[in-house]
C-alpha cells in the first residue's frame, strides 16, 4: 500500500506525545488556537448538514474522522456534540494518550494508529473529515488529500488548515513560535513544506474536491488571542471543501 507518511515528521510528534493535554506544554499554541478552530469547524459542518448548534447534540448521526488527531483536542469536542468520531494518527505514541484522556472525560472516541490511505483502502466512509495542521507534514500532499476525498461520502465536507508560505509565516511560525517564544521544539515545521491558500485550493480541486470557503486564523499578541479573519490568511488559514454528490 502506498503511503504519504513522512517518518521524520511522525517522529517529531511522537516525541511530544505525553504533552498533548498540558495547556502550557509543547502544544500550547494549539490549545490557544483550539476555540477558534472549533468555531470554524462546527459552523461549517452545521451549515453543510443543516444542524442547529444550539441543540445539545447537533452532530448526532454524523460520522467524523479526525485525521492526525494527536491527543484528541478536536476529537473530544466532536464526540461531545454527538458525532461518532474516529481519531486516526500515524504517530503510534499519540493513541494511548488520547484513549486515556477520552476515558477520563467519559467520552467514546474510536482512536486508531493508522493512515488516511489505510482507512480508504478499508472502505471507511465519513460525513466529515477534520484535516487540521497535517498537510504540511506529509510526503505527498496531493496523494494525501486524494485519500481524504475517498474517505468522504458524497456531499461530505473536509475542513483543512495549514500554514501559508511567505516571509511573514517564516518569522511568525518558525522564528517566533520555535526560537523566540519556544512554544514548539526547534525543527517542528519545515517552511519549504508550507502551502499557500491558492496552492491548497488547486490541490483540493485536483484531489476531486470542491473548495467552498477559506478564512485566516489571526493571532493578536496584544490581546493574546486568536480570531477568524475573512481577509488575513498570511500565516495560519483554514479551508472547507466538499465532495460532489
Amino acid at each position: 500500500m502506498t503511503t504519504t507518511i513522512d517518518a521524520q515528521e511522525v517522529a517529531k510528534f511522537e516525541a511530544m506525545a505525553a504533552e498533548w493535554w498540558d495547556p502550557n506544554g509543547k502544544f500550547k499554541p494549539l490549545h490557544m488556537l483550539n476555540p477558534c478552530r472549533l468555531d470554524y469547524i462546527t459552523s461549517q459542518i452545521a451549515t453543510e448538514f443543516d444542524r442547529d448548534l444550539t441543540s445539545r447534540t447537533p452532530f448526532r448521526g454524523l460520522r467524523i474522522l479526525d485525521i492526525g488527531c494527536g491527543g484528541g483536542l478536536l476529537s473530544e469536542p466532536m464526540a461531545r456534540l454527538g458525532a461518532e468520531v474516529v481519531g486516526a494518527d500515524a504517530a503510534e505514541g499519540n493513541i494511548p494518550i488520547a484513549r486515556v484522556h477520552a476515558k477520563q472525560m467519559g467520552l467514546v472516541v474510536d482512536y486508531r494508529h493508522t493512515t488516511a490511505e489505510a482507512l480508504a483502502a478499508a472502505g471507511e466512509q465519513f460525513d466529515a473529515v477534520l484535516n487540521m495542521e497535517v498537510v504540511e507534514h506529509v510526503a505527498d500532499p496531493l496523494a494525501f488529500l486524494t485519500a481524504c476525498r475517498e474517505l468522504l461520502r458524497p456531499g461530505g465536507i473536509m475542513v483543512c488548515s495549514t500554514l501559508n508560505r511567505n516571509p511573514k509565516s517564516y518569522l511568525m511560525a518558525i522564528v517566533g513560535a520555535e526560537h523566540i517564544m519556544r512554544w514548539l521544539p526547534k525543527g517542528t515545521h519545515d517552511w519549504s513544506k508550507f502551502i499557500t491558500p491558492d496552492e491548497l485550493y488547486d490541490l483540493l480541486r485536483n484531489a476531486g474536491l470542491v473548495p467552498v470557503d477559506r478564512k485566516g486564523f489571526v493571532f493578536n499578541p496584544l490581546a493574546w488571542s486568536w480570531s477568524i479573519s475573512d481577509r488575513d490568511m498570511s500565516v495560519n488559514y483554514v479551508t472547507a471543501s466538499t465532495k460532489p454528490v
